[in-house]
Formats: C-alpha cells, sequence, structure tokens
C-alpha cells in the first residue's frame, strides 16, 4: 500500500519540480474527480471483497465466483457512464473544483492532464478490484505484486516523458495511463494462470440480483467515504478561490493543498493498507464465528493503526520535517510557496493522530457486514463534521486561509470523540460472546 501511496504521488513529485506552480495547482483541482471514479471504484471492490472473505469462511465458491464476475460486470457498467458524462462537461466540473478562481495556466494545465488520463482509469479500476479480491482470498503478495508493477512503471516513464520528450504534464498523464495498463495486466495473469482459489469464469461476468445488496450495502461505507473526500477535495480549492484576495493568491495556496494532498496520501494510505488487511481476517473469522479472532484482529488493527498515525502527524508537524516534505513536490526557486506548505501542512495535521479509531471502526463494521453503522462512521469527519466546519469558520475569523485550514484538525478531534463509544460497545460484545460462547445467532446482537 505504501508502493500504492508513491504511485499516485510521483506525478506531483515531478511535476512541482518540472513543471510549476501552476501545473502542481492544476493537478489540485484534477484530484478530487480521480477521487470521484475511485470512490465508485472502492464501493465495487471494498463490498465484494468484504462478502468475498465472508463466503469463503462458510465454504460457498460457487458464490465467490460469481461476486467476481459480478465486481467485472459492475466495473465495466461505471466505465461507459462516468468518464464520458465528466469529459463532456469538462469545464463545469472543473469550475466546481474551484476552477474559476486560478490562473488561465493553472487550469489549461488540469484540462490537459484530465483529458488524457480520463478514459484510461478503467484498468485501474479492474487493477484495484482485482487487487481486492486477492487478498480476500489470502494472495496479499500477488496483491502487492500487481500494485508494484504499476508503480515502478510510472516510476521508470514519468520523467522520460516528462523531461526526456518534453511532454510537461502531458507526459505524466501518459506515464500513468500506462502504468494502469500493466498493473491491471499483472492482476489479471494471476486469474488466467489457474492459481487463483476463486475462478474468474467469462460466463460469470455479469449481475446476480441475489448478490448486489450484501456487497453494495457494505461497499457504501467507503463508498461515501472517498466521495465525501472528493466533496472535501472540492470544498477546499473553491474555499481559497473565493476567500484568498486575488488570482494568483488563491492558485498558491491550491499549489500548497496539492502538497498537503501528496503527503497525506504519502504517509496516511498505509493506514488503509493496514485496513485492508485486517478486514479478510475479521471478515473470514466472522463467517466462521471465531470471535477471538475477531477481537485479536480488531485491537491489533487498532495498534497498528495508531502508531502510522502518530508517525504521520510527528512527520508533517514538528520540524524540520515538515519542511523537508514540502521540497518533495516544490522546488527551491519558489521559496514562498515553501514557506506556505510548510505551515499549512503543521497546522492542518496537528490533530492527525488522534483520527485511528474511526478508521479501525469503519473497517471493523464494513468486514462484519453493519453497513449502516459503517457508513455513518465513514462519513462523519468529512461529511458530518468538515463541511460545515469549512463552511463556517471563514466567516468568523480574520485570516480566512486560517480559518479553512484549521477545520482540518478541528474535524479530526471532533470525529475522533464520537467513535469511542461504538467501538467500545463491540470490543465488549466481542469479549461477552467469547466468554460465554453464545451462538451463531447472537452475532446480530452487535448490530
Amino acid at each position: 500500500m505504501s508502493l500504492n501511496a508513491l504511485y499516485a504521488v510521483v506525478d506531483r513529485f515531478y511535476i512541482g519540480h518540472g513543471c510549476g506552480e501552476a501545473a502542481m495547482a492544476g493537478l489540485t483541482l484534477v484530484f478530487p474527480i480521480m477521487l470521484l471514479l475511485g470512490a465508485f471504484g472502492v464501493f465495487v471492490g471494498a463490498g465484494h471483497s468484504a462478502v468475498l472473505s465472508i463466503r469463503l469462511g462458510e465454504g460457498d465458491r460457487v458464490a465467490c465466483e460469481k461476486l467476481l464476475g459480478q465486481l467485472v460486470a459492475i466495473k465495466l457498467i461505471f466505465f461507459f457512464l462516468l468518464p464520458p458524462l465528466i469529459f463532456f462537461n469538462l469545464d463545469t466540473v472543473l469550475g466546481w473544483c474551484g476552477g474559476g478562481g486560478v490562473s488561465a495556466a493553472a487550469l489549461a494545465a488540469a484540462k490537459r492532464y484530465l483529458k488524457i488520463v480520463l478514459f484510461s482509469h478503467l484498468f485501474s479500476h479492474l487493477a484495484f478490484g482485482f487487487s481486492a479480491m486477492m487478498r480476500a482470498e489470502g494472495s496479499a503478495l500477488r496483491s502487492m505484486t500487481a500494485m508494484c508493477v504499476g508503480f515502478g512503471v510510472n516510476l521508470v516513464l514519468d520523467p522520460i516523458f516528462i523531461f526526456g520528450l518534453d511532454l510537461g504534464i502531458a507526459g505524466a498523464a501518459w506515464a500513468t495511463n500506462i502504468a494502469m495498463v500493466a498493473s491491471f495486466l499483472t492482476a489479471l495473469t494471476y486469474y488466467l494462470g489457474g492459481s487463483s482459489i476463486v475462478k474468474l469464469r467469462l460466463a460469470r461476468i455479469r449481475l446476480y440480483p441475489r448478490l448486489l445488496a450484501k456487497p453494495c450495502g457494505i461497499g457504501f461505507a467507503p463508498f461515501l467515504q472517498q466521495l465525501l473526500g472528493a466533496f472535501i477535495n472540492v470544498a477546499l480549492p473553491a474555499a481559497f478561490a473565493k476567500w484568498a484576495a486575488d488570482e494568483a493568491a488563491a492558485t498558491t495556496q491550491i499549489a500548497s493543498l496539492g502538497v498537503f494532498q501528496s503527503a497525506m496520501i504519502l504517509l496516511i494510505l498505509p493506514v488503509f493498507g493496514a485496513q485492508q488487511g485486517i478486514q479478510p481476517i475479521i471478515g473470514y473469522n466472522w463467517g466462521a464465528r471465531n470471535f477471538r479472532r475477531v477481537k485479536e484482529a480488531l485491537l491489533m488493527g487498532l495498534w497498528v493503526t495508531n502508531a502510522i498515525c502518530i508517525a504521520a502527524c510527528i512527520l508533517q508537524v514538528v520540524p524540520p520535517f515538515p519542511g523537508w516534505i514540502a521540497r518533495m513536490f516544490v522546488s527551491s526557486d519558489n521559496p514562498e510557496l515553501l514557506r506556505i506548505a510548510t505551515g499549512d501542512l503543521q497546522l492542518s495535521n496537528c490533530m492527525l493522530w488522534c483520527i485511528g479509531l474511526n478508521v479501525v471502526s469503519t473497517t471493523y463494521f464494513q468486514s462484519i457486514g453493519h453497513p449502516l453503522t459503517a457508513i455513518v462512521l465513514s462519513t462523519m469527519r468529512q461529511g458530518l463534521i468538515m463541511l460545515p466546519v469549512i463552511c463556517f469558520l471563514p466567516h468568523v475569523m480574520a485570516d480566512k486561509t486560517f480559518a479553512i485550514w484549521l477545520s482540518m484538525p478541528v474535524s479530526d478531534v471532533l470525529c475522533a470523540l464520537a467513535t469511542i463509544v461504538p467501538f467500545a460497545l463491540h470490543v465488549r460484545f466481542l469479549s461477552r460472546v467469547r466468554t460465554r460462547g453464545l451462538p451463531a445467532r447472537s452475532s446480530g446482537a452487535a448490530g
């Protein structure tokens, strides 16, 4: 998952040093659109992989094959609907993302990048979907290999296309396209090579009405979480475009937001990698009614996630680390952007250490097939809390841009406090069901 984080960050590294502030701001405008597309991929992949883990625990191989085929079918449906819709409304979509308040060069860079990568996302979605199903059946190494191949191809081709062929931001887009295809082909060979537990059969690639509700219900929680992440990454540049003094100041703030996003991808995606690691263990053992193992995996996931969150907080708040991170994505020729980006990293991430409880709790409820609780927890930070705070704080504080960045630590604290009660109740339930040996039907009490 760390390599996958680097896969997403490497474009920003080369663009920040080779294409300038406007290109970095343009890539930041595109980011929420990529999150939007990714949200639909997570909706399919997370839900189907969670149910696959449970069905494997129950020993139902036929249902597992149907789930794999249905995953491919839904991803194909989304591909034929979403990219054309965005492509033919490009100006409107980028305008929602704050494109109307930035420089013309930043907006042009955003359009150029998006037009190239938009339709190739089919391969990325299929690669991530296959990867999630591999993990669910226990093939974590093969799943990681597929992601490593994409990262390696992107890492090699980015400097060649951006600098060697002098393609600029378009070179980063083409490198990403080729990397997506390479990752997809690597994942596909796992299923075509006969080494998978669950077989990919052409006849199974269709929708199964009786198998739709559970995966969609479970996948809806991470879907909403990423969808709200897309909305947040629309709201932030739009807020900077509205409240900044002028277009130049807005472009600088949005470029700084690009540094923040890159750092978060690099340092926080390993958190979600840990969730993907514990999800099949929790799901399988819940299906097998091994509640002792469920509790062990939950608590281990909490310790690991908190450790990563604390480390990420230190690296983005304690000097000189924030300055080093900013220099990864900003050229030394732009000291003002370096100064602003460093300060923004420190302010926005000062309470990052406390989000681990919410993340682990969301994964737990998703894994055991309790989508409603997972949906509430996953939407809390970015939907129920952060969006209103972003809208409210600039109206009551004199420094408008400071208020926008402050919304992030405020949301982190409020979300952590709200997650304590449901988490504590379920830990208590797992302890009781283990010690008293409650029958399988008692698991419904945890809802």
